[in-house]
């Protein structure tokens, strides 16, 4: 049978519809095969608790989507993508009571931080001006191919303070946070921010991660999309289908098949092949790209091997919440109108046990846990007057061989997942939300390997496909010989959150590819859009 597609995507998740849709844009004949039964993958929205309780499954805040010009360019307003600007961004609610708020407007953020001091008020300040100076820089460093490594040494060689600049880049949460600021409050607040990439307070690299990210969330906000992060991945599939693609889901693939050194179908579980004239694209995790869909035969030992070794990084646990009403926190107001809340004592050191432990396979004594208050920024997703949360518990062991705190004996997470949960709630009810328990109606828990068997690109219970480590990012992510989003095969391609600039929503991953297979096919990516009408 002829091919009916010139390209097939594989995964529907937000990276992969975004370089679906340039695919498309470009007039390409593109289909999107997604294993599970609805689109979006770790940017999807469920009725996971309670019927009426539309929990983001994953991802819940868009922060580094703000750099891109995907929404503009494939004009997702038009399909219902509308984002939420909550304020207060973030409140980081400390066990006494205590809190430190950063507000979408930098005075009052200042304010807050002056309580603990006012050196440092300044100093974010400072920081905030240096991020200005640098936003129209760190901007195309998203939403390009990475840059070799030769050409990153030779530009910083070439800029002034260009070694200071890569000090910067490779220094760790507590050198840097030692030298800005001189309130431990402070330092945990922008410290908070490297535990979302699974970086510990004493791993290279973690300073720079604690500085941009608080920064993108002073500058846009810590926005959310109306009515669900599910919204983005239905604008994306909108604009597809508006330019003559085609997403099925429910249709698991197996196997890429090749032949002479060209990729030219994919195979479904139930033994269907579906043929493609031009390419396929993989927003699955590179390493189940490589082993399982190409296999080892085809992309060789070193390959292989390399892939294998590629590091995931820890496991996360989410506690779904459904509430009666809104809980109230012991930080006040500011904390339960956030839509982020970190909880934790002001200590770095605090951070460097859990992941000790974590990383020791071990479940953490006091684990931490991200408190999304998704009702609190957008009520829509819940019944009048109820509420809706979702704990995101990280770092934590895949595998478990044995308890911090030596209590609970099994070390299977079927087994282990419920009392764990126990753990966390208690912990968040004793230090920060006291009415937490007697307002919660419904919880459901996900293990590890609970989200590894929903969402498989979820390997091992991960959410970043792959560890987020100096030594695989930029060029380098997954693996250097497929850092520019090429596979072994020659029309095999990646586009997810294992490319650079790696996790996060952020639709860089998806349109960075698009411009490496349009340069490969010999299209005009500016072009393409300059005739839209788009400004680029």
């Amino acid at each position: 049978m002829a091919a009916k597609y010139d390209a097939i995507v594989i995964g529907s998740g937000h990276n992969g519809l975004t370089c679906a849709c340039y695919l498309a844009k470009a007039g390409l004949k593109v289909l999107i095969l997604e294993q599970y039964h609805s689109i979006g993958g770790m940017t999807n929205t469920e009725e996971i608790t309670l019927p009426g309780f539309k929990s983001d499954t994953h991802a819940i805040c868009v922060q580094f989507a703000n750099f891109s010009p995907a929404p503009e360019e494939l004009q997702l307003a038009q399909y219902g993508f509308e984002l939420i600007y909550p304020d207060p961004c973030l409140t980081h609610a400390f066990p006494d009571g205590r809190s430190v708020t950063v507000h979408r407007d930098l005075d009052q953020t200042c304010r807050s931080i002056a309580q603990y001091s006012r050196r440092d008020a300044d100093m974010w300040r400072n920081l905030y001006q240096a991020f200005l100076e640098q936003k129209d820089s760190i901007c195309p460093a998203f939403n390009s191919p990475p840059p070799s490594f030769a050409e990153q040494a030779a530009a910083l060689q070439n800029l002034s303070g260009g070694l200071d600049q890569y000090r910067f880049q490779m220094q760790n949460l507590r050198s840097w946070c030692g030298e800005m600021f001189e309130a431990e409050e402070i330092k945990v607040l922008l410290g908070t921010w490297a535990v979302h990439g699974g970086v510990s307070p004493d791993e290279v690299g973690g300073g720079s991660m604690g500085w941009l990210f608080s920064m993108v969330v002073q500058h846009f906000g810590n926005n959310v999309v109306k009515g669900g992060m599910r919204n983005l991945p239905l604008a994306l599939s909108g604009f597809l289908k508006a330019h003559n693609g085609e997403v099925r889901t429910n249709a698991q693939v197996t196997k890429i098949v090749v032949e002479n050194g060209k990729a030219i179908a994919v195979q479904l579980l139930d033994g269907e092949e579906i043929k493609s004239r031009k390419l396929i694209v993989s927003n699955a995790h590179p390493r189940h790209l490589v082993i399982d869909l190409l296999g080892e035969k085809r992309v060789g030992e070193k390959i292989a091997k390399k892939i294998r070794q590629y590091e995931l990084g820890e496991s996360v646990m989410v506690v779904y919440l459904a509430l009666d009403k809104p809980v109230n926190f012991k930080a006040g107001p500011n904390a339960g109108r956030s839509i982020y809340v970190h909880a934790s004592p002001p200590s770095l050191d605090y951070f460097s046990r859990v992941f000790s432990e974590a990383r020791s396979n071990l479940l953490p004594q006091e684990p931490f846990a991200l408190i999304c208050n998704d009702s609190a920024a957008d009520p829509s997703r819940v019944p009048p007057g109820k509420g809706l949360m979702k704990l995101v518990v990280q770092p934590l062991p895949y595998v478990i061989r044995g308890d911090a705190a030596d209590k609970i004996e099994e070390t299977n997470w079927n087994e282990v997942k419920e009392a764990f949960a126990d753990r966390v709630i208690d912990l968040i009810a004793s230090n920060y939300i006291p009415d937490l328990r007697e307002k919660i109606v419904k919880r459901v828990v996900h293990s590890p390997q609970d989200i590894e068997k929903r969402l498989p690109s979820a390997l091992q219970g991960t959410n970043s496909h792959g560890a987020f480590l100096p030594y695989q990012i930029g060029a380098m992510r997954p693996i250097p010989e497929m850092g520019n989003y090429r596979s072994p095969i020659a029309n095999v391609y990646l586009c997810g959150s294992g490319s650079h600039p790696g996790p996060g929503v952020t639709m860089a991953p998806g349109r960075n590819a698009a411009q490496i297979i349009y340069r490969d096919l010999r299209l005009d990516f500016k072009e393409t859009f300059s005739r839209s009408g788009v400004p680029f």
